[in-house]
């Protein structure tokens, strides 16, 4: 499947029917050497500290994905355990 395909679809995760994303809205972590997709990075609203907002992101490994459709990609994600990375902007 080429990247160009996956542009706009929704990922939707089967455990709890939660739309967490477009692709398109996220940023991809590409194996260097194979030049696979490792994961689906999708941006997430974070709180506020002074001057600088911090911003959350939710890390979707490759693995996570069950299914890709013509309009949706469904991923299964146990949100007890999210897989956030911070950083300040």
């Amino acid at each position: 499947m080429r990247l160009g395909e996956l542009a706009g679809k929704e990922i939707i995760n089967i455990n709890d029917g939660a739309r967490l994303g477009v692709i398109g809205e996220t940023d991809l972590a590409i194996d260097d050497e194979t030049g696979q997709i490792k994961s689906i990075i999708l941006p997430r609203k974070g709180n506020m500290l002074g001057l600088f907002a911090e911003k959350q992101e939710l890390i979707v490994p490759w693995e996570s994905i069950k299914k890709i459709g013509f309009e949706v990609i469904i991923v299964e994600l146990d949100q007890a355990i999210p897989r956030y990375g911070k950083y300040l902007v």
